[in-house]
């Protein structure tokens, strides 16, 4: 049965809603719930965010934002729907374009706007400790925890971890995050969301809406998306299931051969690590397997989704091929 709603996750839906000239004002209010008070937004502008040809897929869903406070002070906003591989790796090297992109030519003396990297992640990123925490901010600190540089700073929402009802809701913080988790899953405007800004919203996001185009460039970006969490959640369930049957099995037979207690201990670990890890290369191998089949996603996506290098998905290309 077809969404009333766009999936805001995929990087047609984050763009419709946050990436165009028209909801400018959907912007900025979404990011003066996460941005301090002297950082409050009165206008914004998009920047060219195709400097990447290489990546080009990557910046998609990433908007370069130049803001002016509503106190005149000049600020950077690097936003972004997250991926799930090298997620930190790709949050740093983002921050560095507009970090180069400030210099000047001539005799400059390096003094930098305030750069913010906000992302919007659907799923848990490594640290056990932080699963419970929606918003994550983080800071370049030293050894003492002290802030040394405090004008870059990360803003991650872990929206899995959002769970209050619409009767939970208590702030305009709150309210944003409930439609953004929740939209896909709406047949009506809930009653505490009937405001200008978010009736704005929903009727950006309704899909009998679009015309055409719009129709199968969504549909496109919706199949992507499932696809990837599909196939990625497939994989590691299996690589997982694996290697935990496999672990299991050799750790036992190594227990009985070093002795009962130590011998049990030392060997269940060893191999739970060694099943483990062959069952999450076997895990990947088939995601890349099914992807490369379904021929839906470049071998570029590919490599991405299934964490194997880009030659050797060229080189299972040409094996299934034959």
């Amino acid at each position: 049965m077809q969404s009333r709603y766009i999936n805001p996750y995929t990087d047609f839906g984050f763009k419709k809603l946050f990436g165009e000239e028209a909801n400018k004002d959907l912007l900025v209010d979404f990011l003066n719930q996460l941005l301090p008070d002297k950082h409050q937004i009165k206008e914004l502008s998009f920047q060219n965010t195709e400097q990447l040809h290489d990546i080009s897929v990557d910046r998609k869903a990433i908007f370069d934002i130049h803001c002016i406070s509503k106190t005149g002070e000049r600020f950077i906003v690097e936003m972004q729907k997250a991926k799930i591989k090298f997620f930190k790796d790709r949050a740093l090297f983002y921050t560095t374009f507009p970090i180069k992109e400030q210099a000047k030519k001539g005799n400059w003396n390096f003094k930098l706007d305030q750069i913010y990297y906000i992302a919007i992640l659907d799923f848990f990123y490594d640290e056990e400790e932080e699963k419970a925490k929606v918003k994550r901010e983080i800071e370049l600190k030293d050894q003492d925890c002290q802030v040394f540089y405090d004008k870059l700073q990360y803003i991650f929402l872990q929206m899995p971890a959002f769970n209050k009802e619409e009767n939970e809701l208590e702030t305009h913080y709150d309210k944003w995050l409930y439609f953004l988790k929740n939209l896909e899953d709406f047949d009506d405007i809930p009653t505490i969301l009937k405001e200008p800004i978010f009736e704005k919203a929903f009727e950006t996001a309704e899909i009998a809406n679009f015309n055409k185009k719009e129709f199968d460039k969504y549909e496109k970006s919706r199949l992507s998306y499932l696809e990837l969490v599909n196939v990625v959640k497939t994989g590691q369930e299996e690589g997982r299931e694996r290697g935990h049957k496999e672990g299991l099995q050799k750790g036992l037979q190594k227990g009985r051969e070093e002795g009962l207690q130590k011998g049990r201990e030392e060997g269940l670990q060893k191999g739970r690590e060694e099943g483990l890890q062959k069952g999450r290369e076997e895990g990947e191998l088939n995601v890349a397997k099914e992807l490369i089949t379904q021929n839906i996603l470049t071998d570029e996506q590919i490599a991405q989704a299934s964490n194997i290098p880009l030659e050797e998905i060229q080189k299972i290309r040409k094996s299934l091929s034959k």
